[in-house]
């Protein structure tokens, strides 16, 4: 752009005896007896020649940028009042508008850079704020639920209900009702032993209403868990299984699961104790006794010594146990305890109810904020053993 203003060589000399002369208001117009440049027609060279700019279409020497833009007015009463006789070069007459336009060119090359930038931080800002982030599936890094609704019951719930089932199980003596948390998108699902153990016939419903026959893949009475898998499934919302191991006393939980068949609840609470001695049944027998006929699903066990909802009978096995004070009634057995960031931390396993009398209605049983979840950990441990059709 600024090659037909001023050609290399055009001024060898740009200071001499006359120097001084360019000082005063109009110092590109006092050129009469200045050295005469290569090419007459040309006008004379400034009395002081300026530092070069780091500009990249400027040649070498050139004049910069804020002078000029200061100087345009006479710069354009050089060419037009004080020009030598005789008509300058064409290419002289458009040498003037192509040097002035620089400054604004460059002017909003700085603007359109600055806006992309305020344009991407703006957007950053706003993902934040709305928390409109796209989630990639973690164990242990990624929230299910945005950032800035983390702990917020409504959003956690409304991510991962889509995951969570009831399941039916036919018994020889009546049938058990329980939850279980989708694993796969064909139709993986975790749930607790005691709510299949004996079935005959396993149903399968999703929190939209689909109903599904699934059949039992692998059991681990030790544990107290079980896999099943949907037939002809596809298209689930799995969960995100979390990291249990992180799991604090006092960090909020949501619990989902079908109590009393009531499917899809939702209650809250907080982890009250970790690392809890949780002794349940082995025994099919006892299972059936428990879950089946008037279908309270009072599941027995034993903590601390004590028995509760019923005796555990003589085969029992223990585990480590997650307690928390959400509401846990029957029915919520093998449903989600969900961390505040939407993540699967435990499998519902047990729950106190008020009422241990077997001849009590079932109207009489309800929670009292002792609650005790398997860590999803000990499941994640067992998932290889289960899928490979493990009855133990």
């Amino acid at each position: 752009m600024t090659e037909s203003f001023r050609r290399s060589g055009e001024y060898e000399n740009p200071q001499g005896p006359q120097g001084d002369a360019y000082q005063g208001a109009y110092p590109q117009q006092q050129h009469a007896s200045a050295p005469s440049p290569v090419n007459p027609e040309w006008p004379p060279p400034p009395a002081h020649q300026p530092t070069p700019q780091p500009v990249p279409e400027a040649a070498p020497q050139a004049v910069p940028v804020e002078p000029e833009t200061a100087q345009l007015p006479e710069f354009s009463a050089h060419h037009e009042g004080a020009a030598p006789a005789g008509a300058a070069p064409e290419g002289a007459a458009h040498s003037a508008p192509k040097k002035r336009a620089r400054g604004p060119i460059a002017l909003l090359a700085a603007v359109a850079i600055v806006a992309a930038a305020v344009g991407g931080g703006t957007a950053y800002a706003f993902q934040e704020l709305t928390g409109k982030n796209d989630t990639v599936s973690s164990s242990t890094t990624t929230s299910v639920v945005p950032s800035s609704k983390k702990g917020d019951v409504t959003t956690i719930a409304a991510a991962v209900s889509p995951s969570v089932v009831e399941i039916t199980a036919t018994l020889s003596n009546g049938t058990s009702t329980g939850s279980g948390v989708i694993i796969t998108s064909d139709g993986e699902i975790i749930t607790n032993n005691h709510v299949i153990s004996g079935a005959t016939s396993v149903k399968v419903t999703t929190s939209a209403g689909k109903s599904y026959t699934a059949k039992v893949v692998g059991t681990d009475s030790a544990k107290d868990l079980a896999l099943i898998k949907l037939e002809d499934a596809s298209g689930l919302s799995p969960a995100t299984l979390g990291n249990s191991d992180g799991v604090q006393v006092g960090d909020t939980v949501v619990a989902i699961g079908s109590p009393e068949g009531l499917s899809g609840t939702v209650t809250s609470g907080i982890v009250s104790a970790l690392n809890r001695d949780v002794t349940v049944s082995t025994d099919e027998g006892q299972d059936q006794q428990s879950q089946g006929s008037g279908g309270d699903g009072q599941w027995p066990f034993s903590f601390g010594g004590q028995q509760f909802n019923g005796d555990t009978g003589s085969s029992t096995t223990t585990y480590k146990a997650i307690q928390t004070d959400a509401s846990l009634n029957p029915g919520n057995s093998g449903g989600a305890l969900i961390d505040a960031g939407g993540n699967i931390i435990g499998i519902n396993s047990a729950m106190y109810s008020a009422s241990s009398d077997s001849s009590s209605s079932s109207s009489d049983a309800g929670s009292v904020g002792l609650g005790f979840a398997i860590p999803i950990n000990t499941v994640k441990s067992d998932l290889a053993k289960l899928r490979a059709g493990s009855t133990s």
